[in-house]
């Protein structure tokens, strides 16, 4: 039998259904080069939520797509301008220093805005192998680095680094010098170190900024050390939720074999015993096993309200570093700093303005900036001093409503006849010292200050003796109604209501 007279072989049915590829080269070499370049781009993206984290990742990063890597240029694809400009602003330098890692031949790397059609879907749809080919590489989906996956998974049990809070972006003054350099030994440290440590301050004065750098410092310094960052509140809840379920072993073994906890604001667990009572629990097992402890608090530990003694008596075993209030000259650096991470060109008058005019916390401070740079942006007007009148005039009426101590101290010193200065005298007569605890109360009532920060104003008075005061006041106006009255009037004329 000739060739000729051979049997057909039979045909594959598999392989005459099989689409032709849409788009892109059909050899195998060609193939080959587009899943290497696959590869290369998931493992550009990978990094980058290592360097990211998830939140920035998942806004930004997660949804671009590499389109070429042609003449030294790696173009990527994005699907909003927004997405364009951000990126291309913020994140450049890292993705160009990742590509470069991955394409010897890339120099630089260029945003682009992808058609519409080559956008991604809202909810993505999985493309055959063949359907995949000669498209875009997308991002979704991609695999976390092998290096990452242990800190990812410990951080399920926490909340978010937000990498944005670091410190290189946080501004150091004499108001919160010690709190910055405890953090920084402590972020930086391959030993446990003031173990707790224990910062706290008032509202908006960068305690949670502090946790955030601490958090994101160890996850580039020491990436196999179980990080673990989350609110007392976000505690308090997965506790509940624990007994809830009767899971509590699980709990206790998460919470236990941590390298390093941080909770946020403990403050918020003040009162509640059973969860008190875990915390404490949890504190000594981590001690025990020289794991480090990082604690944030509105209050030093001595003044937490509905805190347990013992458990006060611990959070005080290590460092514990205050945030003061912020001066005029950090209030000037944190504005200037914010002006130039977001590239926005801001006159120096408009910034001495607002450090004097706005001095309650750096918060605030920033909401403010934020409002004026978006009215400059949306409308197309230069900030002045015009614009801030304009913009911000809740927050100007609103600071100057703010109460200081010493306006207090002298509105009280007038109201009783007595001199200013003896709010600061060591003089123990009664017609001095009951103005002063009065001065010592309104102060505790009208201000955001520590009881330490009180006492200093009130002659370096140690924060009990201004506990004291405040108690003794509070009791007063429960018997006295003079005492009452006089509060009032003292409210009346401080604008406090």
């Amino acid at each position: 039998m000739n060739s000729f007279d051979s049997p057909e072989p039979p045909r594959d049915e598999t392989s005459q259904k099989k689409p032709a590829l849409k788009s892109g080269p059909e050899t195998a070499d060609a193939i080959d080069t587009i899943e290497a370049r696959r590869e290369q781009w998931t493992r550009v993206i990978a990094r980058m939520r290592q360097d990211l984290g998830d939140t920035v990742w998942r806004s930004w990063i997660r949804n671009l797509r590499l389109i070429s890597t042609d003449n030294g240029v790696a173009t990527i694809g994005a699907e909003s301008k927004l997405t364009c400009n951000r990126v291309a602003s913020q994140y450049s330098d890292r993705l160009r220093a990742h590509c470069q890692s991955e394409w010897d031949d890339v120099v630089d790397v260029k945003l682009e805005l992808m058609r519409p059609t080559a956008r991604m879907p809202e909810k993505p749809v999985r493309a055959s192998e063949d359907d995949q080919r000669g498209q875009p590489l997308a991002a979704h989906d991609v695999p976390k680095l092998d290096s990452v996956q242990p800190i990812d998974a410990f951080y399920e049990i926490g909340g978010r680094i937000d990498p944005r809070m670091n410190f290189d972006n946080f501004i150091v003054d004499k108001s919160n010098n010690l709190a910055h350099a405890a953090a920084m030994r402590v972020a930086e440290s391959p030993t446990t170190v003031y173990n707790p440590l224990f910062l706290h301050g008032g509202v908006g004065l960068g305690k949670t900024h502090l946790m955030h750098a601490i958090a994101g410092q160890m996850r580039q310094r020491f990436p196999n050390r179980r990080v673990v960052y989350l609110s007392a509140e976000v505690f308090m809840h997965r506790f509940i939720k624990a007994l809830r379920h009767r899971n509590t072993t699980q709990f206790k073994e998460e919470f236990r074999s941590v390298d390093v906890l941080m909770v946020d604001d403990v403050q918020f667990i003040g009162g509640k015993n059973s969860t008190q009572e875990e915390f404490f629990h949890t504190f000594n097992a981590l001690i025990d096993q020289n794991k480090q402890i990082i604690i944030s608090a509105d209050k030093s530990p001595t003044d937490l309200s509905g805190m347990e003694e013992r458990l006060r008596s611990r959070l005080n075993w290590g460092m514990v570093a205050d945030i003061h209030p912020t001066t005029y000259e950090l209030r000037v650096g944190i504005l200037q700093s914010k002006a130039e991470q977001e590239g926005i060109d801001i006159p120096q008058n408009v910034i001495e303005f607002l450090a004097h005019k706005i001095t309650s916390n750096v918060r605030e401070l920033e909401g403010a900036l934020n409002r004026l740079f978006a009215f400059s942006t949306l409308v197309g007007k230069p900030i002045t001093i015009d614009t801030i009148y304009d913009v911000l005039s809740d927050v100007l009426r609103a600071s100057n409503r703010q109460i200081s101590v010493g306006e207090i101290q002298r509105q009280v010193a007038s109201h009783y006849n007595i001199r200013l200065d003896e709010m600061h005298s060591k003089r123990r007569s009664r017609n001095i010292v009951h103005p002063r605890q009065v001065a010592m109360y309104l102060a505790k009532h009208l201000t955001s200050s520590s009881y330490p920060e009180i006492g200093h104003q009130f002659g370096g008075r140690d924060h009990t003796t201004v506990m004291h005061a405040v108690g003794k006041i509070e009791k007063m106006m429960l018997e006295e109604s003079v005492v009452v009255d006089d509060i009032k009037m003292l409210k009346s004329l401080l604008n406090a209501g």
